[in-house]
Order: C-alpha cells, then sequence, then structure tokens
C-alpha cells in the first residue's frame, strides 16, 4: 500500500479532521487522525492492516504489542495476517502496564503496532514495558507518523503514512487558532 493510497482512506472515511485540535501530546495542530472512523470498518482494518503487515514481514517477529487505545484495532489486525500472537498494554493508575496475564518471554521477537505518532510518548512507554521483560522489539509499525521526522526509537520504523503537520505549543498559536476553540477528539 502507497502512502497515497493509505491517506486516500483516511480521508474517505473521514478519519482526518481538519480544525484546532489539542493532541494527546499537548500540542495544537490544524490537522487530526481520527484513527478510530477508519479502522470502524473491518474491509478497511484488513487493507490498513495488509499494508503494514507487508512491511514488516520480514522482521521475524513471534508477537505483536500494541499500546491501549490507539493499537488495538491495527496491532490485532497485523498479528492476525502475520499469524503471530497479540498482547496489548493498557492504562493502570495513569500509566501503561502489561496486565491480564499477559506475559513477554527474554528474547521474544515483537513488533510494536501503533496508530499515531507525534511524540512517540505511547510508543516509548510500550517499549520500556517490553525491554523490562527482555523482549527483543524488531520493529515499530504505525499508521500516520506525524512527528515530522523527530521520533527515533532506535529501531526500524514503518509508518504507512509519513506526515508533515505543523503543531504548536499552546502559548505560540497562531493567529488563526487564538480564536477558534479546540477540540480534544482522540484519547486522554
Amino acid at each position: 500500500m502507497t502512502q497515497d493510497e493509505a491517506l486516500k482512506i483516511f480521508e474517505q472515511t473521514g478519519a482526518l479532521l481538519k480544525g484546532h485540535f489539542i493532541l494527546r501530546s499537548g500540542l495544537h495542530s490544524r490537522e487530526f487522525f481520527q484513527c478510530a472512523m477508519a479502522l470502524q470498518q473491518m474491509p478497511i482494518v484488513e487493507q490498513l492492516g495488509a499494508g503494514l503487515a507487508a512491511q514488516m514481514n520480514e522482521l521475524g517477529a513471534t508477537t505483536v504489542v500494541a499500546p491501549a487505545m490507539g493499537g488495538l484495532v491495527i496491532g490485532q489486525e497485523v498479528a492476525r495476517q502475520l499469524g503471530l500472537r497479540y498482547v496489548f498494554v493498557e492504562k493502570e493508575g495513569g500509566k501503561l502496564v502489561l496486565r491480564r496475564g499477559f506475559k513477554i518471554e527474554s528474547g521474544e521477537s515483537i513488533l510494536l503496532i501503533e496508530d499515531v505518532v507525534t511524540k512517540g510518548g505511547r510508543v516509548a512507554e510500550t517499549l520500556e514495558i517490553i525491554r523490562q521483560h527482555k523482549g527483543d522489539v524488531k520493529g515499530i509499525g504505525v499508521l500516520v507518523d506525524r512527528s515530522n521526522g523527530s521520533v527515533d526509537f532506535g529501531v526500524p520504523f514503518h509508518p504507512l503514512i509519513r506526515m508533515k503537520v505543523e503543531t504548536f505549543q499552546p502559548d505560540q498559536l497562531p493567529d488563526d487558532l487564538k480564536g477558534s476553540e479546540a477540540m480534544k477528539p482522540g484519547s486522554k
């Protein structure tokens, strides 16, 4: 799947929003990827999952790990398409943890799958959990990289879409955003 094909899916499903948004990172933006809008349609999930799976098939992983909430659906689909085990990390007490009896074995080969990366906080938290359990991260796959090239996780990074998106600190908004109400449509 090409970037243009993936971007077209986001546009057609209404998952690429325009306006004034507050991202999970606290930054403000004129664009927001509401991946849940695209991922509510199973044929779309299958297409996007195939795009990521094709990029990561040769990495030799045995398990997919995804952070909740954003990575849940696409992580499971990538695992399904590659025939791998799937587990997820979720919030407990304000931070991500491995729960529900899930285990990561020492040396286990892992793909980390997430929906959107801006600053990479959820991916970094998930990487730390995997490394605490001595898992071996073979690569990271994301639907949308909106970091403008600012993230480096030290492992192969495979986004379907690399989007150059302007982001702004809350106290440094451009004039067109200063007068508009900011929405926070993503996970909290």
